[in-house]
């Protein structure tokens, strides 16, 4: 059964039964300066849109690298959870590895196996799509893809990656993937990629299955739909 629209109905707006599709639109811009380079994670840039029919109006625009976030699941169905404090929501926050899409030219997988490395401490045999997301499109052009990861190893501790700054003192902890639903669903735990990629997975698991998620370098057509200048240094 097809999603429900605001009216009631079945279906897709347009009332064809197709299902629902994001697509690609660019508004002309009238003018377009930065109000803030921070030479780090983001900047802000002013739009003022050209809506039609003598409409203009401005938007705050943070413009944001894009990340990769990973479940990663054992044997046992247990998911791979960070525990890692976060200064701007002032929470210490249960999350899956993370991580930027900041190296120009990255290949997505690669750096979706390197923060698994880094921050998991474990390496996979089988990674899948599980969601491609705009994180806050009314304010971000962030883009976000989570991958699912699957036969799993152990680094060495010799081999481990040492944090720094929030992830110093940042733990690993395995949680069954059920628990984590649950807790998604009674307030408890609020990381977005965690959220998003434990229903993700969850419906995968007891839908269609794994094995019929995208494949890992399977094109993300939305994230190179939006135009993207890297930050400058300061």
């Amino acid at each position: 059964m097809s999603g429900a629209t605001v009216d009631g109905r079945f279906g897709n707006p347009d009332g064809d039964g197709a299902a629902p599709r994001d697509v690609p639109e660019r508004w002309p811009v009238v003018s377009s300066s930065y109000t803030l380079r921070t030479g780090r994670v983001i900047d802000v840039r002013e739009d003022v849109v050209d809506g039609g029919g003598d409409r203009e109006f401005t938007r705050d625009v943070v413009v944001h690298s894009g990340a990769v976030g990973i479940i990663a699941l054992d044997d046992h169905d247990r998911m791979l959870l960070v525990h890692q404090y976060r200064h701007p929501v002032g929470h210490r926050l249960f999350e899956p590895p993370a991580g930027l899409l900041d190296v120009e030219g990255e290949d997505y997988l690669a750096a979706a196996q390197r923060e698994l490395y880094e921050e998991g401490h474990v390496r996979a045999r089988d990674w899948r799509v599980l969601v491609d997301a705009f994180t806050s499109p009314g304010m971000t052009t962030e883009s976000l893809r989570i991958y699912l990861a699957r036969g799993l190893s152990e680094v060495p501790h010799d081999e481990r990656h040492n944090g720094v700054d929030e992830e110093a003192d940042m733990t690993v902890s395995w949680t069954p993937l059920a628990d984590v639903v649950a807790g998604v669903l009674t307030g408890d735990l609020h990381n977005p990629s965690l959220v998003m990629g434990a229903l993700a997975a969850w419906a995968a698991h007891n839908g269609t299955g794994f094995d019929s998620l995208r494949p890992a370098d399977a094109p993300w057509p939305a994230r190179e739909a939006v135009p993207y200048e890297p930050p400058r240094p300061m």
